[in-house]
């Protein structure tokens, strides 16, 4: 879907993204995207990474949904795999969800198909 923003698509109207900041939210609003879900933990690589808070409060500024769903990096729970498959019912599309790198967005997409 863009160049600007790395992007991979795992449906024709969900895609996966490593690490987004802040800023990023208004390109994601530009490119159409309606819905943000942030699945990395605050903190999970140290102070530099930036925070659910300042991301949801740029999203939201952007006219972004917004949510925080944060899962581990090595396993996704049963429960965190339902609520992932529920967000995917619930919010509107395109949707962009993103982690450290896309890897666990795209294992909750492909668990949340199979329910």
């Amino acid at each position: 879907m863009s160049d600007v923003l790395p992007l991979r698509a795992v449906a024709p109207d969900v895609c996966v993204a490593p690490q987004l900041t802040p800023d990023a939210m208004a390109e994601a609003a530009r490119q159409g995207f309606r819905s943000v879900v942030n699945n990395r933990p605050d903190f999970e690589h140290g102070p530099d990474q930036p925070t659910s808070a300042a991301i949801e409060a740029a999203a939201r500024a952007a006219g972004l949904e917004y949510r925080f769903l944060p899962v581990d990096g090595g396993y996704q729970s049963p429960e965190q795999i339902a609520a992932f498959a529920k967000l995917l019912q619930e919010l509107p599309r395109p949707m962009l969800a993103f982690c450290r790198s896309g890897a666990r967005s795209t294992r909750l997409f492909m668990a949340a198909q199979a329910l």
